[in-house]
Formats: C-alpha cells, sequence, structure tokens
C-alpha cells in the first residue's frame, strides 16, 4: 500500500473522530427523575439534587439527571411507581405506601413505634431490600434507595393532649398501615398524598394530618393548623417508607462503567444520607412552628404507653394479614427490629 495514501487515511479517520460530538464516544447518559414534591422541599433539593451532581461528578459529567419536581410530567403521585415500570420516567422517588396493599413486606417499617432512629431503620430497609425485597416485591423495577424519614406526629386544628381527644378527629394519613393505625386511636382516617393536605385542611376535608416535622414548610402547614403533637423520648408514632426505583431495561442497558458509579452512589450510601437530611430537616421545621406561636405538646412516657398499647391491635391485623398471604410477618417483625437494633449507634 502506497505509504503516503495510508497517512492521508489515518489522518482523516482521526479528524473524523475528533468531529463527532461526544455523546458518540463515551455514551454519555440522561436520565428523568420524576417525583411528587415541590422543588423547594428537602427531598428534591437536598437529597435528588446533591445526589445527581454527585453522579455527574463521579463520571466526569457522561451521567446527567434531568429533574422533573411536583408531578411535572404528569400522573398522580400513586403511579410513579408504575411510571418507573413503564419508562414514563427513568427514575422515580415515592411512598411505598401510595399503592395500598401493593408491596406488603415492606409495611413492616411502617407499623406502629417501629421505627426508633431513621438512619439505622433506612439501613435495615435497604439490607431487607437487597436480601429480599428487590426480588420478591421489586422485580418490576431497580430499586437505587430505600429510606424513611424521622419520627411521625400529630398535627392537629384542635390539640390533641391525650389519646382520648384522637376521638372525632378527621386526620390524613399517608398510607395503609398509618391510616388504620389512626382509626385504631380514634380518629376517622383520610388517606391522600401530601400534596393534597393544604386544599384538604382549607376545604374541611380534614382538620389534621401527620406528617414528620421536615416537609411541614413544604406544605405550610404551620400556617393551616396550631397544634402539634410529640411523643416523649424521641418514640416515633410511625414513619413512612420511601423508595427510588429505575426502569429495569434502562439500569440493564447503561455501560458497564456508569452502572458501576449508579451502583457506588446508591444504595446504602444514599439510603443512610436521605435519611440523615430528612431527620436533620425536622429542627429547623419544627422551629416555624415555635416562631409562629403555635402549641408544641409533648406526651410524657405513661401517655405514650398508652399509644403503644392502643396501637397493637393494628400490629396484630397486620401479622394475620401477611400470614394470610403467605408471608411470615413476626419474622419480618423480628427480622426489622433486629436490624435496627444492630443497625443504631
Amino acid at each position: 500500500m502506497d505509504r503516503r495514501f495510508f497517512t492521508k487515511t489515518l489522518g482523516a479517520a482521526a479528524l473524523a473522530l475528533a468531529g463527532l460530538p461526544m455523546a458518540a464516544q463515551a455514551q454519555d447518559v440522561t436520565l428523568r427523575l420524576h417525583q411528587f414534591l415541590p422543588p423547594v422541599a428537602t427531598v428534591p433539593a437536598q437529597i435528588l439534587k446533591p445526589w445527581g451532581e454527585r453522579l455527574a461528578e463521579a463520571s466526569d459529567g457522561r451521567i446527567a439527571i434531568q429533574h422533573f419536581d411536583a408531578m411535572s410530567l404528569g400522573g398522580r403521585p400513586p403511579e410513579l411507581i408504575d411510571q418507573a415500570r413503564d419508562g414514563v420516567a427513568d427514575m422515580t422517588m415515592t411512598l411505598v405506601g401510595y399503592t395500598p396493599g401493593r408491596f406488603p413486606r415492606t409495611e413492616v417499617f411502617e407499623l406502629p413505634f417501629m421505627m426508633t432512629d431513621p438512619v439505622a431503620t433506612s439501613l435495615a430497609f435497604w439490607e431487607m431490600v437487597e436480601s429480599d425485597f428487590q426480588a420478591s416485591e421489586y422485580q418490576d423495577v431497580k430499586i437505587l434507595g430505600a429510606w424513611v424519614h424521622g419520627p411521625g406526629l400529630v398535627h392537629t386544628a384542635d390539640p390533641v393532649n391525650s389519646l382520648e381527644d384522637m376521638q372525632g378527629k378527621t386526620l390524613r394519613g399517608p398510607t395503609r398501615v398509618i391510616t388504620d393505625l389512626l382509626g385504631e386511636l380514634g380518629a376517622t382516617p383520610v388517606g391522600m398524598p401530601l400534596p393534597a393536605i393544604p386544599e384538604a385542611l382549607s376545604k374541611g376535608v380534614i382538620n389534621g394530618t401527620v406528617i414528620p416535622w421536615e416537609v411541614t414548610p413544604a406544605v405550610r402547614l404551620t400556617e393551616l393548623v396550631t397544634n402539634h403533637t410529640e411523643f416523649a423520648g424521641d418514640e416515633a408514632l410511625y414513619t413512612a417508607t420511601i423508595v427510588l426505583a429505575m426502569n429495569k431495561a434502562k439500569y440493564d442497558a447503561l455501560p458497564d462503567d456508569l452502572r458501576a458509579i449508579l451502583d457506588e452512589e446508591s444504595g446504602a450510601k444514599l439510603s443512610a444520607f436521605a435519611a440523615e437530611v430528612m431527620y436533620a430537616a425536622d429542627a429547623p421545621a419544627r422551629q416555624i412552628a415555635v416562631d409562629a406561636g403555635n402549641t408544641i405538646v409533648t406526651l410524657d412516657e405513661a401517655e405514650v404507653a398508652r399509644w403503644k398499647e392502643a396501637a397493637q391491635p393494628v400490629i396484630e391485623r397486620w401479622v394475620a394479614e401477611m400470614d394470610g398471604k403467605g408471608i411470615d410477618g413476626q419474622a419480618l417483625i423480628d427480622q426489622a427490629r433486629g436490624l435496627i437494633d444492630a443497625k443504631t449507634n
């Protein structure tokens, strides 16, 4: 072969490669993340967006997360898990309990007074996702993170100073287990996603709700109700389970090196980080209620014990329901409690 021809050919090829966009050379990936909270809320602003920035940095810009907040891709919050499954979005963040009864094993972490430390509980949740739930409940999606928020408490128009004060209250609950709990405590429960709370309160559909402090600023709750009931000793009446789910085909189609980066920044690392951030956001959100002059009631240990006793039938019913599904509910409780205890510092 003529050397001059060979040299020219190599030079032309090099120029052609140099002119190709980086996406063709490096297989850049843009992933759409859809979720139900407004962009100012703790989870999108302080968890999901920083997580996306870490992915971009770790991948030298080859992974980009496009954030779609407040259901901006359409649909309703209960549809988010299926949007990840069906590829409407590449990733979705949602409360597991927005699809009642569909992920029964996960409900173990929502049982009354189960959560004692949000970070330890989130690490326990993630471990059970890896060892069981991914294959048994989430086989249609890839779970990237699994966590819980800080202690759930009661926020009402009229004060709740004792168990008896729950009578006659119409309270919003986020999930099937928690609405069952509210009913057992004497309230009339109404299930609804968090974004519906302000309108429901304004229209008198409900006169209170249960949510953690952290998310109250996002729905301006301290302007809508002025009484807040906490539990002594950092006891948590409840917590809700949260997952970041990804479309399986999209996950499997990632280049090996990018999938490894995604895995490294997800899992236990993301789950613990999310729980830490949400828990840390409780205090400044609580201060907003203090500064507004709202009434904050803290039930003492004797009163908390009464609430625990009143909540016991919820746990018993859940175990019986699990047994009816061929799931050993008591074993799940024992496993979850053991993992939470082991991971509590």
